[in-house]
């Protein structure tokens, strides 16, 4: 449509006295007139904002059929309504033309009537083609705003998790470490044990999330330990049965402490602290529970911290050989120590032996 809001009509035709009565009645009809004299002038006029054509079939150089078809290519005048004239009424013309690309036919001499049903008709039909195509280009533009909006809220909220896992893991290193003043272990200890758990977890087929969560939150294993009484924590000979008491408080004390956090990590580190002290047998503390009644979590972290604590120097003794440690494993085998974990950590010895060696100067 021109900017007088009237439509464009291209007349093809090279006889002049059709094109001049075309002309006329296109502007009685109260649209604007473009007239083309063949098929080459017709194509170079596509850019002038035509709205229909009328194209004539029988032309020299370039016929109608092809000048249909070249406009149908041309990406100005895919979508343009043809109505092809013609004082030919062949059935196989016809189906020529609608090959080519042609939308209707009106017969010569072009009758005023006829002219305007179809052409209306045309353009009405060209205006819902032209309303639809446009509600698609803002339904693509909606759906492209509304995805790069939605990529950029997830991206926002992969990295609030981010931080907030960062948070998480940061207060598992702050409360590990509180434990670790309060019983003057090592960070290495903290640091080997869990990596020991995150080894036995995978190789008992946990998925790699839960064996992530097992290596971050077996360091809180022992977090009770800063309410017992240095003087036992530091007691270089064995403690009596009142202290042995206090100290196995620590595993209920350590839950209790990660209880009221409701983050996943903080439960795992809650289930890990009460339970990593059960034995196989059910003579262990603080519950006394037997064989698959104690947690997965705390039966891994318990082969786990027996291997490193055995090996490792004490208050109350010094670190023993690794020879020493596996022979623990194996005679708690079925006892102490759930058999499918001890099997799983002498099958990934060599795995345990690099990350203790990484962990221990030269």
């Amino acid at each position: 449509m021109t900017n007088s809001g009237r439509r464009r009509i291209l007349i093809v035709d090279d006889d002049d006295t059709t094109r001049a009565v075309a002309h006329a009645l296109v502007l009685s009809s109260g649209f604007e007139a473009e007239t083309a004299s063949n098929g080459v002038d017709a194509l170079t006029k596509l850019g002038s904002r035509i709205d229909l054509v009328l194209l004539d079939i029988v032309m020299p150089g370039l016929d109608g059929f092809e000048v249909c078809r070249r406009m149908r290519r041309h990406p100005v005048g895919c979508d343009i309504p043809i109505i092809m004239l013609t004082s030919q009424s062949s059935r196989e013309d016809r189906l020529r033309a609608v090959d080519a690309g042609a939308n209707d036919f009106i017969a010569k001499p072009i009758e005023e009537t006829e002219f305007r049903t179809r052409s209306s008709s045309l353009l009405r039909l060209k205006d819902a083609q032209d309303a639809l195509r446009r509600h698609q280009a803002h339904l693509e533009e909606l759906v492209q705003q509304r995805t790069a909006s939605l990529r950029t809220a997830l991206e926002e909220l992969v990295e609030a998790q981010r931080r907030a896992q960062r948070a998480h893991l940061d207060t598992v290193a702050m409360l590990a470490l509180v434990a670790e003043f309060k019983d003057r272990t090592t960070a290495q200890h903290l640091d080997r044990m869990s990596r020991y758990c995150g080894i036995l977890a995978r190789a008992l087929g946990l998925p790699a999330e839960e064996v992530e969560l097992i290596q971050h939150a077996s360091r809180m294993h022992d977090l009770g330990k800063i309410a017992v009484p240095d003087n036992i924590l530091s007691k270089p000979s064995s403690l009596d049965a009142p202290e042995w008491e206090i100290m196995r408080d620590h595993a209920s004390i350590g839950a209790a402490i990660l209880a009221t956090a409701d983050s996943e990590l903080m439960q795992a580190g809650r289930i890990i602290a009460m339970s990593h002290h059960e034995r196989w047998d059910g003579k262990g503390y603080p519950a006394k529970l037997a064989g698959e009644d104690i947690p997965l979590w705390g039966r891994i972290c318990a082969v786990a911290d027996t291997f490193d604590a055995v090996t490792s120097e004490r208050s109350y003794k010094p670190a023993l050989s690794n020879e020493t440690a596996l022979a623990v494993l194996r005679e708690g085998r079925g006892t102490q120590f759930d058999p499918r974990i001890v099997d799983a950590f002498l099958a990934c010895y060599d795995e345990i032996l690099e990350v203790q060696r990484a962990s221990r100067p030269a």
